[in-house]
């Protein structure tokens, strides 16, 4: 299936970003995705002298379009005003290049909402100094759900929900940057419910799972054990459980988060919904640590992101790694064609 380049938003422009740009389209270039950087190329012809990336080229396109017919030969960038002014500073996250780095994401929103980008690959961002020149979002998830209102038609501000893969595992935190003394309080039966319901929805959509199964995690040890260990199991997580059930989602559990993630444990179900950050993210990241992809589900496009931060230690040096954007790539390309393959069956028209 013929699908438009994907549209890659710049990132933090001190950070490892423009590198792994450029080492993922010598990855990629041959077999594809295509992806195109929205943002500027001055930044990035900069980042391949400094990072030692001399043989990836960069050619300034004018469109999405131009793009897909640029990839082969040269890693394609979409200028946009604001980036004019971005220097090379590896290292360094300076506020004033805020107004680059958000336009950067909203063009590629648009790009995705538009038609003309298959999905949005956002690189890592750093928030303190978008927090320093008055970004009020809690960070990407947040603000790509704002973004997304500007969508025609749309009736209700989307419910955003972050989910990690790695391999063959998928994992969505129920309640995610909290601190874990405040875990019990904040997970609530609604919650779970609200989580589960966008994740069966859009694993269906976006993966092609027609009755996706969900694992559903328990919070305290052994699943509380009968409330020796512990009610919420009793109290909010069977309950939730019930409701997706009536819904007509496979939802099972609670299960014990120790014995839910091993290999034969994993293969029993699609997607496993936890009940805090780590439960979630260190199976994800233990599994594959260098290769696990954020995506954002419950948004009216395709959104993915390498599951790591700007890492401002290695700007400039060429010893960052690539693998997790190059698995966000791929994956992006794959939800963009599940989801096109679907609308078209719905349609009763070719993919």
């Amino acid at each position: 299936m013929n699908i438009p380049p994907l549209a890659l938003s710049m990132g933090e422009p001190g950070g490892i970003g423009p590198e792994i740009a450029l080492m993922a389209w010598k990855a990629l270039r041959a077999a594809g995705p295509a992806f195109c950087l929205v943002g500027s190329p001055a930044l990035l012809r900069a980042r391949v002298q400094r990072a030692g990336l001399a043989d990836v080229p960069v050619r300034t396109v004018a469109d999405m379009a131009e793009a897909a017919g640029v990839f082969p030969a040269a890693l394609p960038v979409l200028e946009i005003p604001e980036a004019a002014a971005v220097s090379d500073m590896p290292g360094e996250a300076r506020p004033e290049n805020a107004d680059a780095v958000l336009a950067s994401i909203e063009k590629a929103v648009a790009l995705a909402i538009s038609g003309g980008a298959a999905g949005v690959v956002t690189l890592p961002i750093q928030k303190e100094s978008l927090y320093e020149a008055g970004f009020d979002f809690e960070g990407h998830t947040d603000y790509l759900a704002a973004l997304a209102q500007r969508l025609p038609g749309l009736k209700e501000r989307p419910t955003p929900v972050m989910m990690l893969t790695a391999k063959d595992l998928r994992a969505v935190p129920v309640t995610v940057h909290i601190a874990i003394s405040e875990v019990p309080r904040r997970l609530t039966e609604e919650a779970i419910v609200r989580q589960g319901r966008v994740l069966a929805a859009d694993l269906k959509r976006f993966f092609g799972l027609e009755r996706p199964r969900i694992a559903v995690a328990g919070l305290n040890p052994h699943a509380g054990e009968g409330g020796r260990m512990g009610t919420e199991e009793a109290r909010v997580i069977e309950p939730a459980i019930a409701r997706l059930r009536a819904e007509g989602i496979d939802a099972f559990g609670p299960l014990p988060a120790d014995t839910m993630f091993h290999e034969e444990a994993r293969a029993a179900f699609d997607a496993a919904l936890c009940m805090y950050h780590d439960q979630a993210l260190i199976p994800v990241k233990t599994l594959d640590f260098h290769g696990g992809v954020n995506v954002t589900l419950g948004l009216p496009f395709v959104r993915t992101s390498p599951d790591h931060g700007t890492a401002l230690a290695l700007a400039g040096t060429g010893k960052a790694r690539p693998e997790s954007l190059i698995a966000a790539l791929k994956l992006a390309a794959e939800m963009a064609a599940a989801a096109r393959a679907q609308s078209a069956a719905q349609a009763g028209a070719p993919a």
